[in-house]
């Protein structure tokens, strides 16, 4: 299965997020038609119950969907939607037509009014499912005032909503695990293209009679790189372990600080291996380290997570290894 699809995915975001279309949707031309085909081809249900309509996957099966999405930069949260109509479906509630972002933390009724200052994927998702005071919202992005936040390329921006264009689905949603696991996944595949595109160019760039990708120096930082890759890989597959489509809270939470600390290592090998030409406008790379670094804190960045982990760890008042065996893994001891 995770071939399959992951296969599947790889060919139609390809195909339809292009360099061009991100650059499009950068500059403020929402990826319509891209996030139609998505739609079209079933992978925002991959993890709805099949009584709603879904393919009834678990969770494991949707990660290759989540690293293609990275790989390939898709300019809509594919990977979002995924996990947050998972849960709608698992909730009973209604799934709403198009793409749904998550937003566990940053938004904040005032007045009659929500508002948040850098509200992710407020340019191009229809839907925002936020965590307002231990409840979630779900915010039609059509009916908000949207401003840009600031950041250069940012899909992410400013956005406000009127109280009665608001509704609110529940109390205690799972939203900042959800976010945790998607962008878990966002950023392995991120970097695992970062990586393929610094193998070419140290393979390509001659200096001194040589691809510099035969200089020992050079090589130290590739390897390193590749660790980090690696390890986000693999923090990704924890982040996806979880029970009826919905990932382990701490799982999720330890994959996304692993790959969250591993972002901008990667991205800082990327650029000293590709030198000038890697921060020009024209030039895919700094597409990629610049949502790096801003996937690195959306969600909850390593710190965030680690603080979260470590007092949980300590409130158990468990050794490290019964920790790790039972709790982390939500197993009971043997």
């Amino acid at each position: 299965m995770d071939n399959i699809l992951g296969d599947a995915a790889e060919r139609l975001f390809a195909q339809t997020c292009t360099p061009d279309v991100i650059r499009l949707a950068e500059q403020g031309q929402p990826p319509i038609e891209a996030w139609r085909a998505c739609e079209d081809a079933g992978f925002a249900d991959a993890l709805v119950r099949e009584e709603h309509g879904g393919a009834g996957l678990g969770l494991a099966d949707a990660l290759p969907v989540a690293l293609a999405a990275g790989r390939h930069l898709c300019p809509y949260p594919i990977a979002h939607t995924l996990l947050a109509r998972a849960w709608l479906s698992r909730a009973q509630r209604p799934q709403p037509a198009g793409s749904i972002a998550l937003a566990p933390h940053g938004l904040a009724i005032d007045g009659k009014r929500i508002a948040g200052i850098s509200v992710p994927w407020a340019r191009t998702a229809d839907y925002v499912l936020a965590g307002i005071g231990g409840q979630a919202w779900l915010l039609p992005m059509q009916a908000a005032c949207v401003q840009p936040n600031g950041a250069h390329g940012s899909l992410d921006a400013q956005a406000s909503w009127a109280l009665d264009d608001a509704e609110r689905i529940a109390d205690g949603a799972p939203l900042a695990e959800l976010a945790a696991a998607a962008y878990a996944g966002l950023i392995a595949g991120a970097m695992d293209r970062v990586l393929a595109m610094t193998l070419d160019y140290a393979n390509q760039r001659v200096q001194f009679g040589k691809p510099i990708g035969r200089f020992q120096a050079v090589q130290q930082q590739i390897s390193v790189m590749a660790e980090q890759v690696w390890a986000a890989r693999m923090a990704a597959q924890l982040a996806f372990q979880g029970r009826d489509g919905l990932p382990q809270p701490l799982l999720a939470g330890l994959g996304k600080a692993r790959a969250s600390q591993a972002a901008p290592l990667v991205a800082d090998i990327a650029h000293a291996v590709h030198g000038a030409i890697g921060v020009t406008e024209e030039y895919d790379l700094q597409l990629y380290t610049r949502r790096l670094r801003e996937w690195r804190l959306a969600g909850g960045s390593e710190s965030h997570w680690h603080e979260r982990i470590g007092g949980h760890a300590i409130a158990s008042g468990m050794d490290a290894l019964s920790y790790l065996r039972t709790s982390l893994y939500d197993k009971e001891a043997a």
